[in-house]
């Protein structure tokens, strides 16, 4: 159930819970949506949207970018270098670690996955976002995630 807030006052346990759920429900039907259409995850997508934008990744750099482990990161990564959209090569400025970068299959593929996601996303949202409280929480929730990151808060511990 949607909270609401009264009295000019926030409720804070509410505004959480709304958006944990806001979130797991959109992050969801994403998933069955790339899934269904693509046979991936939003998680596999937005690595590949990342690496799409970002070639010559680090895994280090998408844990840094999702806020996640670099073991969990690692392995969602051979995952999708054993489907052939993503293959590593050698850091020449570090050894330990490899460059990260889309084959042709994988640009394809997320180019294709990013118009289902969006089409999806602009979907599950319109109504909510549409009018000028939906400019306002997007503007909240951009300015929170920003005082979040700054402070590093929420960092993964392992």
């Amino acid at each position: 159930m949607a909270s609401k807030s009264s009295g000019g006052r926030v409720d804070l346990p509410g505004f959480f819970d709304d958006l944990v759920r806001c979130e797991t429900r959109l992050y969801n039907a994403l998933n069955d949506r790339l899934r269904e259409r693509h046979g991936i995850v939003t998680s596999q997508f937005e690595f590949l949207r990342f690496l799409r934008d970002h070639p010559g990744s680090r895994v280090a750099d998408l844990a840094a970018e999702f806020v996640i482990g670099i073991g969990a990161t690692s392995k969602g990564i051979d995952r999708l270098e054993k489907q052939a959209w993503v293959m590593r090569r050698p850091n020449p400025s570090d050894r330990r670690s490899s460059l990260l970068d889309l084959t042709d299959d994988g640009l394809k593929l997320v180019a294709a996955a990013e118009a289902t996601f969006t089409e999806t996303l602009a979907e599950l949202t319109e109504g909510a976002l549409g009018g000028p409280s939906g400019l306002a929480a997007v503007q909240v929730l951009s300015e929170l995630r920003s005082v979040l990151e700054r402070d590093q808060i929420g960092l993964p511990t392992g």
